[in-house]
């Protein structure tokens, strides 16, 4: 079936979003030790496609992402998740903000332990209500308004505005006019929209500084004694509380509790019932 020239405008959109996006977070990665995966073939994964699995098994497949210790041939601890979304139109933006969600929230789940940045590179139209959803959940979203994608496009002699009523053969020209540059004339093209949202990505990469670069500023360790007491109401729980002795001995070890606390304001908290375990976490953080 011949693909709509419609959704490949906006693919064309999309890859010239890669373009925009790419080659910062690369340089970042770099500057800093870090893995940078973005598509295409990796020892470490099957595929082309950058996929991660959440702690329930399911996979989720995402657009970038930095690890900390990976290498061509083994995962690394990610410490960024990044995704990237083009929509014509507000009434699918909402649907393809909650898509985003259901790939990268279950990641910040499972690799709660390492806090990692969650960030959406957005670009066209979308409704107030799809980026403040996306922002209420942690997101840092730097966002790219339709009319500069437009202008970047016309300097090339590109028109990528239309409506659901331009004529397919209008978009097919457009299409045929991206084609025919050559990859060196469509990562400039990329190179000038990335010039046209610098004060925007600046923005966006600080962020990214501030959440992989923070350092800790304070490891808490509560060493937690003492017997469960189940009480069946409110009022049992504040009598024991009242008539409880601190004083009444040495009581077995039951867990321990770390608190790492950063200075960027991030905060982790993780309960262990073993000193090997609780050895075991913070050691993944050197």
């Amino acid at each position: 079936m011949a693909q709509a020239p419609g959704h490949r405008l906006g693919q064309i959109i999309g890859d010239t979003l890669e373009f925009a996006i790419g080659p910062p977070l690369a340089k970042f990665a770099d500057r800093h030790g870090l893995y940078f995966d973005s598509k295409g073939e990796r020892q470490a994964r099957p595929g082309k496609k950058v996929t991660w699995r959440d702690d329930l098994g399911n996979t989720h497949d995402l657009d970038y992402v930095l690890e900390r210790g990976g290498t061509e041939t083994k995962l690394g601890l990610p410490v960024a998740f990044i995704e990237t979304a083009w929509r014509r139109y507000t009434k699918h933006s909402r649907n393809k903000a909650q898509e985003i969600q259901g790939a990268i929230l279950p990641l910040l789940t499972t690799w709660a332990h390492v806090k990692p940045f969650a960030g959406v590179v957005l670009a066209g139209v979308w409704t107030k209500g799809s980026l403040e959803q996306l922002r209420s959940n942690g997101f840092s979203i730097l966002f790219i308004n339709y009319d500069t994608i437009i202008d970047v496009f016309r300097g090339w002699d590109i028109e990528v505005f239309y409506e659901e009523n331009t004529p397919d053969r209008v978009l097919q020209d457009q299409i045929e006019r991206w084609e025919a540059l050559s990859k060196t004339d469509r990562e400039a093209l990329g190179q000038e929209l990335r010039d046209a949202i610098s004060n925007e990505l600046k923005i966006f990469m600080d962020d990214l500084s501030k959440a992989v670069l923070r350092r800790i500023e304070c490891v808490s360790i509560l060493p937690l004694h003492g017997r469960v007491t189940d009480c069946q109401t409110i009022e049992a729980a504040i009598e024991f509380i009242e008539s409880y002795d601190p004083s009444a001995g040495s009581r077995p070890i039951v867990r321990f509790e770390v608190i790492i606390r950063y200075d960027n304001g991030d905060r982790i908290t993780a309960d262990f019932g073993s000193p090997a375990d609780a050895i075991v976490f913070l050691g993944s953080f050197g």
